[in-house]
């Protein structure tokens, strides 16, 4: 018993589990106008809410604590790795045990993108069948169309949405599945008139989080969901809520 207690006394300083919750590591991905980098720097809501959720609990979150990575490989390490946060995330039923969740940080909607030129009607999930589909590998648009019964080998995968933006002007695909605004900022940010695009079908109406590996500790969880109530809740110098200030700043 004493050899145990020795042990588990050496391994303690070592151990790997966040004590405070900058000490956590933050994962995100290019998915303006949440999270982005512009002139390379990181930017967007969802960055500057949780360093100002942070602040207000007295805790400093840098902007090079923040790693932005491709949404699949940031996805399945925040599963796997312990003290792991990734946002944006969109909260939805199949992803709801698998983190644990701080937020909402702003609504969001999932659509399936198309030319409007194409004319392409979508009544009912079947119809889908007829058409190709790219999506983000692991991404929520993925998600929602196998839960809709759309097979995987009916979809056109991909790691960067810039590509898929590509693809949907060329023709290449007929549908983006992913989320509305996002997929907007790219096609206009690739060169396309954004006016020459709609929303053929609505996947989902939700909520974008900041999703927690299961094994951080509650009390930062709670810590951060504090700050984030209170950004909310505060008004800012121009009269309305330090949130929408942030909002503001994107529009």
């Amino acid at each position: 018993m004493k050899l145990f207690r020795f042990l588990i006394t050496m391994l303690l300083p070592f151990s790997t589990v966040a004590a405070e919750l900058n000490e956590l590591r933050f994962l995100t991905e290019e998915y303006p106008p949440y999270n982005y980098t512009q002139d390379g720097k990181k930017k967007g809501i969802s960055i500057d809410l949780l360093i100002a959720a942070a602040k207000s609990q007295e805790i400093d979150i840098k902007l090079e604590d923040i790693e932005v990575q491709p949404w699949a490989r940031a996805y399945r390490t925040t599963l796997i790795k312990p003290d792991v946060v990734l946002f944006s995330t969109t909260r939805t039923r199949l992803r709801e045990h698998l983190f644990k969740w701080v937020g909402p940080l702003s609504s969001t909607r999932i659509v399936a993108m198309a030319k409007k030129s194409r004319g392409i009607k979508i009544q009912a999930a079947l119809d889908f069948v007829k058409y190709r589909i790219g999506v983000i590998r692991d991404d929520v648009g993925e998600q929602l169309m196998l839960e809709l019964g759309v097979p995987r080998d009916g979809m056109h995968e991909a790691i960067l949405p810039e590509d898929l933006a590509d693809q949907l002007a060329k023709e290449r695909i007929d549908i983006w599945a992913y989320e509305e605004n996002v997929s907007k900022w790219w096609l206009k940010k690739k060169g396309y008139n954004t006016d020459d695009y709609e929303p053929v079908f609505v996947l989902s109406d939700g909520e974008l989080y900041y999703a927690f590996n299961k094994e951080v500790d509650n009390k930062l969880i709670e810590q951060l969901q504090l700050g984030i109530d209170e950004i909310k809740n505060t008004k800012g110098e121009t009269g309305v809520s330090k949130y929408q200030e942030i909002i503001d700043k994107y529009r």
